[in-house]
Formats: structure tokens, sequence, C-alpha cells
């Protein structure tokens, strides 16, 4: 039986509901690992092998799950800062949401996997979030949904009318964004050129009067046009105008990998930017400077 080809959709259903990367792929390995021990007991006629190890999958996100807190960005945490000078000390015990970096899985980019609604599924209870993402994402049928929960087909259709319910009274389904096409990848060449440029007016310009720019670990959160101007101000006073940018690309949406200027070391890499484009304008800027994300993204050697 192989199972390898089934890797990167798990690798994606795994990260829907950890908000981890890094967990996704050690969980996606123990589903295989499980699955290869059971393949003697694995009948066909019950299941595909799809099916199958997606109740394996299931099985092992929830026990992963047991107990733990969800993964937040800073905006959902509390009200957004007027300070840009505020103190940027990283918040080491919060379990931060990560991003999903495409280029490490063969999974095509869909909106499914945009942080917005990562972000809502955290939220969930972890048994209606496996049924969301089960039935509306990868369109598996109530029945069998009920097979992988080991559960029956009107507790499967409750958790997910529930599931629905509580998402539509966030807005993370309303910020999931449009597919990257050629306008929005014109809207992030003026941004990468602004940026290249340490031009704050050009960066200000390419926003929405709402603009959102926050930096996970640090627990600080930036609204508007003006308050996302004014600490652009204050990191290119802190890390220098000399910067350099290259494009990335994850959870199906436009990123940006920032390499601060280092003295007498050429550039380092800062953070990983996800972008949410709405409008011809940048409405989301999700800045991740944690080094383990910036493993994920870092070019191989």
């Amino acid at each position: 039986m192989d199972f390898e080809p089934y890797r990167g959709e798990l690798v994606a259903y795994c990260y829907r509901m950890l908000g981890s990367f890094h967990e996704a792929e050690d969980l996606t390995q123990e589903t295989m690992l499980r699955a290869w021990k059971a393949r003697e007991r694995y009948d066909p006629a019950r299941a595909s092998v799809r099916t199958w190890l997606y109740r394996i999958a299931t099985r092992v996100c929830l026990s992963a799950l047991e107990g733990r807190a969800r993964r937040p960005l800073p905006s959902g945490l509390g009200a957004p800062s007027e300070d840009p000078g505020a103190p940027l000390t990283p918040a080491v015990d919060v379990p931060w949401l990560e991003p999903f970096p495409d280029a490490r899985c063969d999974v095509e980019a869909r909106t499914d996997l945009r942080l917005a609604l990562v972000a809502a599924l955290q939220l969930l209870p972890a048994r209606q979030r496996a049924v969301l993402v089960l039935r509306e994402v990868l369109e598996f049928s109530a029945a069998e949904v009920a097979g992988q929960l080991g559960t029956s087909v009107a507790a499967v259709n409750s958790a997910l009318q529930r599931a629905r319910a509580a998402l539509a009274r966030g807005d993370g389904i309303d910020a999931v964004g449009e597919p990257v096409d050629a306008g929005m990848r014109a809207v992030v060449g003026l941004y990468v050129r602004a940026f290249e440029a340490a031009d704050v007016a050009g960066l200000v310009r390419l926003l929405t009067e709402d603009a959102v720019l926050e930096m996970p670990p640090v627990p600080l959160w930036y609204r508007g046009r003006r308050e996302y101007g004014r600490f652009m101000e204050r990191v290119f006073a802190l890390r220098g105008t000399d910067w350099r940018v290259e494009r990335v690309a994850a959870n199906g949406q436009p990123a940006l990998a920032a390499y601060a200027p280092e003295r007498g070391a050429g550039h380092r890499l800062h953070s990983v930017q996800v972008l949410t484009v709405a409008g011809g304008r940048v409405a989301h800027n999700v800045v991740f400077a944690d080094r383990r994300v910036l493993a994920a993204f870092a070019p191989s050697p």
C-alpha cells in the first residue's frame, strides 16, 4: 500500500486542525506510521485508502488537541495598540498560529488554507473543527465523517450546523480574501518596491483604510493606515532602510520573505509577511518573526 501520494493533503488537513505547520508534519508522519502498522487490517470493502487515512489522521489530531489552548494571532487576543513605540517583547508562552509554506508541500493553494480561515477554525471545539473541515473543505459525506469520528450521521450534521453558526458570528470567513490573480500580483509588486525603498508614504497608499498589521510572537497589532505607517517608520529607523525582499507564498496567499541589513554581514532573513489583498489594496499583513517559522521558508542550503 502506497500512502505517500496522500502526504501533502494530510499535512494540510492536520495544519487546519492544529494551526502549526511543524506539528502537522509530525502528526502526518504519525498517521503514516499507524496506517503502515495497521495495513493488514485495512478492508477496501469498507472504505477507500484515502478515507481510511483521514480516519486515522483525525484521531491523531484529536488526541494531540486534548487539553491544548488554541493557536491565536495577536488580533485575536485583545484591542489594537495605538503606541508605535510599544516594547516589542515576544510572548513566548503563547502557542501562536503559524503560516503554511506552500513550497514545502505539493498541495494546490486554495482559499481553504488562508490564515483568516485557519485562525477562525481555532475558535471551534476540536470535533466541530474536524467535522467542518472534513465536510465543507474536503467534501466527505456525512456517513464517511461519522465513520472517521466514530459517531452518528445525526451527530455530524448537528456539529456541522453549530460550527457554521460559530464561524458566521466571527469575521474569519469574510476576511478570507480573493484568489491570487494578476491584479493582486501587481499590488504586491508595488508593495515590494515601496518596502525596499523604505517609502512609508508609498506603503500607506497601498493600504485599505482599516488595514491590520500584526507580528507574532510579539502580542501587538495595529489597525489603520496611520498606525501602520507610524510603525513602519519605527522599523526603518531601528533596522535601517537597505532591506531586500523575495516573494514567496503561504496559505495560498502572497507572502514576502524580508531580509534586514546586517552590519558587515549582508542581509539576514528577518520575517515572513503574509498579505491579504482585497479590492486592490493590502488589507492585512501578518509578520512572522519566530525562528522556527523562518526556518520553514529559508532557502535550501
